[in-house]
């Protein structure tokens, strides 16, 4: 069928915006018709994003240094791992920068699972992993209990069985789910003493209690453990892709030697997270925001019958019932509104991001219509 120039603008405008782009978009076209955010009435709540940030003291650093982006940004780098290392109480060689937080764990997965099995959960961010699995490593996913927790016990058993590295992700993505913080730190501790133990923490500052929570304490205190942070979430710096990992000397020269990490930043992104590092009113507002949406999420969702897990991140996973996942995303769409399918076998689960409170209501005014056409 032949395509217009009209319809090939069009096309390109609605790729664009729901954050998929394709090679035979026309260069010349694409870029007459960029969006630097998602297109004008589509409500994105599929990929976690914190829509209230950057903060203002980001976006002036963005601004300032843009100016210099000729310069590689190696010494911001160094500052910013003194000031991660100095509000955590670590050496600078504890940190390793990276393009986000999921580059970090995808350089530490692949040489992990050069060594031995990689051991995760089945319900689990699994990006990293999958990039792992497709470079030869073995990965074991284990059962989740009946309530879709981290199954610890399993875990740590077949930890004990040439594993080189397990990796669970606290609190959880897509269950929101927070690990109670003495029975992980405990059982980390029995882990480590035979294999690696990396947890994922993205969302720890989202959390009602990120000092409880972080595991970070056991690095400082000498076990064999990593943790890894974004500035993709409560930041609202997912576009400058930033994130760090904290561990011993060893995984952090491992994480240095086997992959490009630190030479993959931008000026604009290692600015940025420097000046939000540290903004606590930034952080307790993006907070504050979150709490409410998820508050009208969830007294929607009752309205409508429907069930969720509590959630201790910036999106709650919905128990569709006997609803497809993928038919109530599709669904959805036709409102516009973008959030996640099915995740695995989890058919019947679906995740939605908190965004903006006009967002978060369209998706609740939404729900009654989405619901009743695949009832139909």
């Amino acid at each position: 069928m032949f395509l217009s120039r009209r319809q090939i603008i069009k096309n390109t405008v609605q790729l664009t915006g729901l954050g998929i782009t394709s090679s035979i978009v026309p260069m010349p076209l694409f870029a007459q018709n960029l969006n630097y955010g998602p297109k004008e009435g589509l409500a994105r709540l599929h990929w976690n994003e914190n829509y209230y940030g950057p903060s203002e003291r980001a976006i002036e650093a963005i601004n300032t240094s843009s100016f210099k982006g000729a310069y590689y940004p190696d010494h911001l780098v160094d500052f910013l791992k003194s000031m991660i290392a100095e509000y955590n109480e670590i050496d600078t060689s504890n940190i390793a920068i990276s393009a986000g937080s999921t580059q970090a764990l995808t350089i530490l997965s692949q040489f992990s699972g050069r060594k031995g099995t990689v051991l995760a959960s089945e319900l689990t961010y699994d990006t990293h992993l999958n990039f792992a699995k497709n470079s030869g490593a073995r990965i074991i996913r284990v059962k989740d209990n009946q309530d879709l927790s981290i199954d610890l016990k399993s875990i740590e058993s077949l930890s004990k069985n040439n594993v080189s590295a397990v990796f669970i992700v606290n609190p959880n993505n897509p269950s929101g789910m927070m690990i109670e913080p003495n029975i992980l730190r405990e059982t980390i501790k029995r882990i480590s003493q035979k294999t690696l133990v990396v947890i994922d923490e993205a969302y720890n500052e989202v959390s009602s209690d990120p000092e409880k929570n972080t595991m970070i304490d056991l690095v400082r205190d000498g076990y064999n453990v990593a943790i890894s942070r974004t500035f993709s979430k409560i930041y609202g710096l997912a576009g400058q892709r930033v994130g760090y990992m904290i561990g011993q000397p060893d995984v952090i020269n491992g994480i240095k030697s086997n992959g490009a990490g630190e030479a993959s930043l931008s000026m604009a992104g290692v600015s940025a997270a420097i000046a939000s590092y540290q903004d606590k009113d930034f952080m307790n507002f993006s907070r504050t925001m979150i709490n409410e949406a998820k508050e009208m999420v969830q007294k929607g969702l009752t309205s409508n019958g429907l069930s969720y897990i509590p959630s201790e991140t910036n999106f709650i996973f919905v128990n569709l019932d006997q609803i497809d996942a993928n038919d109530f995303r599709d669904e959805m769409l036709k409102q516009n509104i973008l959030i996640r399918g099915k995740y695995g076998e989890f058919h019947n689960w679906s995740r939605v991001s908190m965004g903006k409170l006009s967002d978060v209501q369209r998706y609740i005014d939404a729900l009654p219509i989405a619901l009743s056409n695949l009832s139909a």
